[in-house]
């Protein structure tokens, strides 16, 4: 495989600047736009030069995958075929109605629908996704939700990729929407009890969730009355409500600290009460109780006191603060506390301890506790607690890397459980004819990394097969061991598909996370390449058929790979990567810069965060060496990592690097972080990196 055609960039000056003594040569900057708040509200104002430069670059890599077009055409004709075109939801019962949503057959887009609860007939399609999203390049459903009364629809819509959601409030019986109208919100919607009022959220001028307005329905917006203000740029605002329904959760937050508001749904004009106040390192989400014990109650879950992987303790309504807080489920080391719901009689926590999730069921009177369990080497879990609280249900999705989701309602007091839906594979999954294994990677420290595996049960690990090994290692986040109908089109030609669970996840717990943050970000890059390593080195995959993965932050880990081990991958994939770290952490202008500095460090006022983001910034330490072939993918209009981070790092790349492979650019100039909106064209996209890695790689 040779290099794609070479896109020479137009001379520009280099942007030098200086910081803690040291010189910064950035030869590329040009390629971030001046305007760019103007371009993620309209692409069509990027610049001539810019816009020359991309177009150049996605011409290129379309020449490169010519040979592969009859490849693409099969790959999304098989991930096409394992979808079920007409699906829905199971529904949700609030009430009177059961809300869903269902797509029609070759529709892209989900249509929002509701039914009388316990019917099967009488559908009301309130939403339309498909009519809603005709002649847009981009769209894509943000929060909805219906009114207390039920007559009307509050739902959001993002039409450029940019994360700028328009409000809009549906008269149900009318089919129409209301005058009321808010542009540029973050999506995030809650209703007042009494159907009168909306909360949401506007973002600032970089672009960040710092604002909570109240709206009365009927009014002009512009009078729209300022509830909370976040005073801290480093810390965003969301909007949430607790399962009682009594109220609603202003929740502000970076990676590391965390305060929440409370907003009396039944008193909308009431300002809202801070549970706790912000204190750094301290972190906590809150649940409401109307008579824990006969006292209306916060149920907490917090890392306060050294509860590294959280704990679960109450508190008064009437004298919230950490100072009455009494502790409910004590902290244990190493089995992190995910997600808490309060019902009137039971608390549900869904936790994970060795890398394995588990709902947990408490009874509030007694205190007795029982686990769901699952039998699987590696799976994936979540549960909802639906609508209501005075109610024993709850919804919970299983899934593994060979089993299709499945849709359980289970009883929390009976522990009945009744399956509601098994996805369904049109054309045909048999779990019998794969493998799933979980195995342990050591790392240069001697921590033990698990790899999630997937391969089929004819495929030969004697060292030959090839390998996609997908990883992201930031924030926290866990990547599950779920099931993937798209993925099956890499493993039935012979790929073994790995996810290294990397620190800065926390699959081992919050101290994983840790480890994987700051001054020890790179024991995530280490991790990684231990991984590959060990499946080398247990012949389970080929040494030089590796084909990494990983987007966003993962991109990050991606770039930082390919400086650290080139030669052991055929290919890299990088999805909107987050490359040019050093760059962007330098630029407190830019929407997640300073929310992001818990998690990287502040390059600007501390010397050693400088030098350490430095030294591992994959646009930075580029050097004139042999690279693995590199396909990176970017968006316009996307607000999380700018488009020209991914610019800027090929564009570099195709100027120092010694090899002739290929390295490949596409930019979506139609969509933000998360590419295509709809679900077939996320299929296209989905099948250029699939066909990347087989050209790459071989199956």
């Amino acid at each position: 495989m040779t290099d794609a055609p070479a896109v020479t960039a137009p001379a520009h000056p280099p942007l030098v600047r200086s910081f803690h003594g040291q010189t910064l040569v950035d030869p590329h900057a040009w390629l971030r736009a001046d305007n760019w708040r103007e371009v993620m509200r309209d692409p069509s104002v990027l610049a001539p030069d810019i816009r020359a430069f991309l177009e150049a670059e996605n011409a290129a890599a379309e020449a490169w995958f010519a040979p592969q077009a009859e490849l693409r055409r099969t790959l999304v004709k098989e991930m096409r075929g394992r979808i079920k075109e007409d699906d829905s939801s199971v529904p949700a019962t609030d009430g009177p109605f059961a809300y869903f949503t269902r797509y029609r057959d070759g529709g892209q887009h989900p249509l929002i629908c509701r039914r009388p609860a316990g019917a099967i007939a009488g559908e009301t399609v309130l939403l339309d996704g498909d009519a809603l999203a005709q002649g847009k390049a981009y769209f894509q459903f943000g929060d909805a939700q219906q009114s207390p009364d039920h007559r009307l629809y509050a739902w959001t819509a993002d039409e450029a990729g940019s994360e700028y959601y328009t409000l809009r409030i549906r008269d149900i019986a009318a089919g129409t929407d209301l005058p009321d109208l808010v542009h540029e919100t973050t999506g995030d919607v809650l209703w007042s009890a009494d159907g009168a009022h909306l909360f949401y959220i506007r973002r600032d001028g970089e672009h960040r969730p710092s604002f909570v307005y109240r709206h009365a329905l009927g009014t002009d917006p512009a009078g729209d009355v300022l509830v909370y203000e976040e005073p801290d740029k480093g810390f965003f605002v969301s909007l949430g409500r607790t399962q009682s329904g009594r109220f609603g959760l202003i929740s502000c937050g970076d990676h590391d600290t965390s305060e929440v508001w409370l907003l009396d749904l039944h008193a909308p004009h009431t300002a809202p009460v801070r549970v706790e106040p912000r204190e750094a390192g301290l972190r906590y989400g809150v649940e409401h109780h109307p008579a824990l014990d006969g006292v209306e109650s916060l149920v907490i879950e917090t890392n306060a006191d050294g509860a590294e992987d959280f704990k679960i303790v109450t508190a008064p309504l009437a004298s919230p603060g950490r100072a009455h807080w009494r502790e409910m489920v004590p902290h244990r080391a190493g089995r992190l506390i995910l997600s808490v719901s309060v019902l009137r009689g039971h608390l549900i926590r869904l936790e994970r301890e060795d890398g394995l999730p588990r709902i947990v069921v408490r009874t509030l009177a007694e205190g007795a506790e029982h686990a769901i369990d699952f039998a699987e080497e590696a799976y994936s879990l979540g549960f909802d607690a639906g609508y209501g609280f005075d109610k024993t249900e709850i919804r919970f999705t299983y899934s593994s890397m060979t089993t299709p989701s499945e849709v359980w309602d289970y009883d929390v007091a009976s522990r009945a459980r009744v399956l509601r839906k098994r996805q369904e594979v049109p054309s045909g999954h048999d779990p019998r004819r794969y493998v799933t294994r979980r195995v342990l990677a050591p790392a240069p420290d001697g921590e033990l990394i698990p790899v999630s595996l997937l391969f089929a049960r004819d495929t030969p690990l004697d060292g030959s097969a090839p390998c996609l090994l997908y990883g992201y290692g930031a924030y926290g986040i866990s990547i599950p061991a779920s099931f993937s109908t798209s993925r099956l089109s890499l493993v039935d030609r012979g790929f073994v598909y790995a996810i290294a669970h990397i620190r800065g996840g926390t699959e081992k717990g919050w101290r994983w996370y840790r480890e994987g943050k700051l001054a020890k970000k790179t024991n995530s890059f280490t991790d990684f390449v231990a991984a590959g390593d060990y499946l080398v080195a247990q012949k389970i995959v080929a040494p030089d058929r590796i084909v990494a993965h990983g987007g966003s932050a993962g991109g990050m880990l991606m770039g930082a790979v390919a400086n650290l081990r080139p030669e052991l991958f055929a290919g890299i994939v990088a999805e909107v990567p987050f490359v040019d770290v050093l760059n962007t952490m330098l630029d407190d202008t830019l929407p997640l810069t300073p929310p992001e500095w818990p998690e990287w460090g502040n390059p600007i006022a501390d010397p050693e965060a400088f030098a350490g983001i430095k030294a591992y910034s994959p646009y930075d330490n580029v050097e004139a060496k042999d690279y693995p072939a590199i396909f990176a993918l970017a968006g316009l209009t996307d607000p999380r990592v700018t488009y020209w981070e991914p610019a800027k790092w090929v564009a570099k790349l195709r100027e120092t690097k010694t090899d002739g492979r290929p390295l490949l650019l596409r930019t979506n100039m139609d969509a933000g972080h998360g590419g295509a909106a709809g679900r077939f064209d996320r299929l296209e996209e989905t099948a250029l990196v699939y066909a990347f890695a087989l050209a790459v790689a071989g199956g």
